[in-house]
């Protein structure tokens, strides 16, 4: 590649970084920003703010760390993310999705163990973003991410019975973090429930169900901490009845730690790169999903490479100020949406409003129940479930229920990572089988009878009259690995040796490394037999993955056409047979444009080509003779 060449390519890439890594609050605020937009922005930021209190307090003491882990999480990945994110209405902070994983993490390698996760997933999450994976983690399958929410749910919950029921465990026993493990101990730890603590879970989870029917505008959990939080204080029941509450195991302090650098190493680094790796995914599936409800809601469209970016940023920052994983929630954004908010700038609002109650109102935080924010906690469980798709996924494929149900019960049993892991390779199994089986290769008669149904298809080779000593095969579906082996068997019983093979790959629109190895060993068959092999109707990924693989060449460029008419005339070539001009009208069978001499294909080549090919585009643009003739041929035209 030519100097020139390499700095157009350079120049290139770092507009499309430069453009990937603009937050939307600076395309926003650029657009222009008035008045009644930051009023606006300013209550449902006020809002939200209020919202997000409890919710951090519960998200984080349910993560096996303290409240103040959750709220220093709240406050620097939240103004993070709406500083940098891609989305106009994100809130970000501390989700339930992540309580499974980080209450493991915590559990097995401590607060530097979580720190040191943390920070890798937020590097991750930028690498992501940096190299345009925002399309790319949208494809994990839909029954992986339907079963391990399902999942994260049901640990949720059964992880707040304790708190809801008040139980007291024995001196030296610490809570397990696996399912069956707690199961297990609450069984054995029956006899000691808090009934005043059962009364307060009920009287707040009763709350947070029939107050959105009075309003919307307050919240039904800030509402059910308020009122669970002054009936104890008032009837001291936290005193006299043993009520548990935030200041009985933890304190909440006034103000924000300042940054310091976890305790990272080499061996931590390796004991938690899996687990940072399922931070990095989930909090990379849960900020894009809540980024498009935001869109469905509004209209709008998020940037998901810059969204990433956004995320990985705060998640950088979020163990240096003593926080936990962040990522967008849904729930917050929906709020912030329904509230009027206009811009990021309420996402800073929410922040700031979250650092001055830590700050002024800190302390009355600790007298709120536990049970109350179980409730709250058990709400949050129910509605991230899913139960609907669950059940309804039940009428999908085997296939697709045996994914569910194996990362489902995974998730519950073992752990989160481990279900991720198998349900995504499971997913992809039982995808290339399907592919394998839809795929075929038949042997094509020369004359179909008149009320055949594949009569009506114009380029049906029952409508054409196929010398003698040719021999017409189709393949059917994408040459790949898990499908090459039924070709192979197809061909394989093959018992004529015919004068010229036509190889039909009109409905094959895509080829990888086997199926061009399969093509190879076909020609070398054929060759040895004195057959001719002809490809026909190739598409634009195989025409380019054959020419760089090189068989194109070997092949002769003049035996890959672009139809079936085109190859039975260059089969009669072949023969000595005189040329048959079509007399009903050509339809093309695959999208075939101008002839590209360079720079992928070699001087002299016939075989027309589609000109969008992904690979195609990306060689184009970075050759500057292409960039002038193109530029040459515009201005000709205007």
């Amino acid at each position: 590649m030519s100097e020139n060449s390499f700095l157009h390519s350079f120049k290139n890439w770092m507009k499309d970084v430069s453009t990937q890594c603009t937050p939307e609050s600076f395309r926003c605020l650029k657009k222009g920003y008035s008045k009644e937009n930051f009023i606006n922005d300013l209550m449902s930021g006020l809002i939200v703010g209020i919202l997000a209190l409890p919710l951090a307090i519960a998200f984080a003491i349910a993560s096996g760390v303290g409240p103040e882990k959750g709220l220093y999480t709240a406050i620097v990945a939240g103004f993070l993310i709406a500083v940098f994110g891609g989305s106009r209405f994100q809130i970000g902070g501390p989700t339930g999705a992540f309580i499974v994983i980080v209450y493991g993490i915590v559990a097995e390698y401590g607060y530097d163990g979580l720190a040191t996760a943390t920070l890798m997933a937020g590097i991750m999450l930028i690498i992501f973003g940096l190299a345009k994976f925002g399309a790319i983690i949208k494809f994990i399958p839909f029954p992986v991410t339907v079963g391990f929410t399902a999942g994260i749910a049901i640990i949720i919950a059964l992880g707040q019975v304790p708190n809801f029921f008040g139980f007291t465990f024995p001196d030296g026993i610490k809570e397990p973090a696996d399912a069956i493990g707690k199961i297990k101990l609450y069984f054995q730890s029956f006899d000691t429930i808090n009934f005043y603590s059962v009364l307060i879970g009920i009287l707040a989870l009763v709350i947070c169900i029939f107050w959105p029917k009075i309003t919307s505008k307050v919240p039904g959990s800030l509402v059910a901490i308020i009122v669970s939080t002054i009936l104890v204080k008032v009837l001291g029941w936290d005193e006299l009845h043993g009520v548990m509450t935030i200041g009985s195991k933890n304190e909440i302090p006034t103000g924000i730690p300042m940054p310091a650098l976890p305790n990272i190493s080499i061996d931590m680094m390796q004991k938690v790169f899996q687990p940072a790796l399922t931070i990095a995914i989930l909090g990379a599936i849960e900020s894009l999903l809540s980024a498009v409800v935001a869109d469905g809601m509004t209209g709008t469209k998020h940037r998901s490479n810059t969204e990433l970016i956004g995320q990985g940023i705060a998640n950088v920052f979020s163990p240096i100020f003593g926080g936990i994983p962040a990522t967008g929630a849904i729930a917050r954004t929906a709020t912030n949406i329904r509230n009027g908010a206009f811009s990021p700038v309420s996402g800073v609002v929410h922040a700031v409003i979250l650092l001055l109650i830590m700050l002024i109102f800190g302390k009355y935080a600790e007298m709120i129940p536990m049970a109350a924010l179980a409730a709250v906690l058990f709400q949050v469980a129910f509605n991230m479930c899913g139960y609907r798709n669950f059940i309804k996924l039940f009428k999908s494929p085997k296939s697709d229920v045996a994914v569910l149900l194996v990362t489902f019960i995974l998730t519950v049993v073992i752990d989160l990572t481990v279900a991720i892991e198998v349900g995504v390779l499971l997913a992809a199994i039982l995808f290339i089988r399907r592919m394998a089986e839809v795929a075929e290769v038949d042997q094509i008669s020369a004359e179909l009878r008149e009320g055949d149904e594949e009569v009506s298809d114009p380029n049906n080779i029952g409508a054409r009259q196929v010398p003698e000593g040719v021999l017409v095969y189709e393949i059917v579906g994408s040459m790949f690995f898990g499908a090459i082996e039924k070709f192979k068997t197809a061909l394989d019983m093959m018992n004529s040796h015919p004068k010229i093979l036509i190889l039909r790959m009109r409905q094959v629109p895509s080829i990888d490394a086997a199926g061009i190895q399969m093509i190879e060993n076909l020609l070398s068959r054929c060759r040895a037999q004195n057959t001719q092999l002809l490809l026909s109707g190739v598409h634009a990924q195989p025409i380019v993955a054959l020419t760089r693989a090189g068989v194109l060449k070997d092949l002769g460029e003049e035996n890959a056409l672009a139809g079936i008419d085109a190859a039975l005339n260059r089969a009669r070539e072949l023969l000595g047979l005189p040329i048959v001009e079509s007399v009903r009208e050509t339809v093309p069978s695959v999208s075939w444009e101008k002839n590209l001499q360079r720079p992928w294909l070699p001087q002299n080549a016939n075989v027309n080509v589609a000109e969008e090919t992904p690979e195609v585009i990306v060689e184009k643009i970075s050759d500057p003779e292409f960039v002038k003739e193109f530029e040459a041929s515009r201005q000709k035209e205007s």
